[in-house]
């Protein structure tokens, strides 16, 4: 019987564990890889392949089909989703049927509370969770590129360990991805959305790159006191983390280029819809929940609000 796998979105997330998903599984009789993307990178993808530059070579690549009629799939085993979190609802809706009493859906897309959701609109579907480190964009209509040498692939399913997340594990390994699963997946989803809120609500405020950030006490001091609030919704939500976690995000951004900063800084300064609701709207959200105070994450959330 067929493994048939869906990556939904194909950006720099999407487009490049697709693309490696399709590039080792192309002339397997025991698997189909399906894209579903739009607009002029479909198009390009659907007449010549999708090109995927990484550091081991560039590839052309070609899945069993690209589509944005995803009636044409049928059910699947897998659903990989990796578009921006502000379209979930929409892309639930798009995607319903190729959900089966058996799919499992993993979503790879920016936030803390994007497993609920799905688990909410499809709760036939069994809904892992995961979160990636990746830099990866599209060059061109068709064009996927992944820089750097850090690409990894975290996922997991309610404490559990079983056959089916160990067989996934082994096809993404098949596959040249660098990836783990978790049996306590909640501290990776949570490590990597300590990184991203903070980053981006603070590079989007201060409209700043990442050197820039931490180069300013004045906004260095305003990370670490938005990180002490953010350490205290994960620890009540079970992230079980200490605070050398504020420590290590300093580091990192002191090893990052000076000039870079965040997907969501990008999108306010190209004027486009961004992810402010959930990198940043949630903080306050569970702040509520758990009756903690979040004065600086209220004030960014006001600020990038009204822009």
């Amino acid at each position: 019987m067929k493994t048939k796998i869906v990556i939904v979105g194909l950006g720099g997330v999407g487009g490049y564990y697709g693309g490696l998903l399709a590039k080792r599984y192309a002339d397997d009789p025991n698997f189909e890889i399906y894209f579903v993307a739009r607009g002029e990178h479909l198009k390009k993808v659907q007449q010549n392949g999708l090109t995927l530059i990484t550091a081991d070579g560039t590839y052309v690549v070609k899945p069993t089909l690209a589509t944005d009629k995803v009636a044409e799939i049928g059910t699947v085993d897998y659903v990989i989703m990796a578009t921006k979190s502000y379209d979930l609802d929409a892309t639930i809706a798009q995607i319903k049927p190729c959900i089966g009493v058996n799919t499992v859906v993993l979503p790879l897309l920016n936030g803390i509370d994007n497993s609920m959701r799905i688990r909410a609109l499809l709760p036939e579907a069994e809904v892992w969770d995961g979160c990636v480190y990746i830099v990866a964009r599209i060059n061109e209509p068709g064009v996927v590129e992944s820089s750097g040498n850090v690409h990894f692939l975290n996922f997991g399913y309610k404490n559990q360990t079983g056959t089916h997340l160990l067989e996934f594990e082994k096809l993404l390994k098949e596959a040249g991805i660098d990836c783990a699963f978790h049996e306590k997946i909640l501290p990776a989803i949570w490590k990597k959305f300590f990184f991203i809120s903070s980053t981006a609500s603070l590079t989007s405020y201060f409209d700043v790159s990442y050197g820039a950030l931490i180069n300013d006490e004045n906004r260095k001091d305003t990370l670490i006191k938005l990180l002490e609030e953010l350490l205290q919704i994960a620890n009540a939500e079970g992230a079980e983390m200490d605070k050398s976690e504020i420590d290590k995000i300093i580091n990192q951004l002191e090893k990052l280029p000076f000039d870079s900063t965040t997907s969501m800084h990008r999108d306010f300064i190209a004027g486009k819809n961004t992810e402010l609701q959930t990198l940043t709207g949630i903080v306050i959200d569970l702040g509520k929940k758990h009756g903690i105070a979040t004065p600086i994450y209220e004030k960014v959330f006001a600020e990038l609000s009204n822009r």
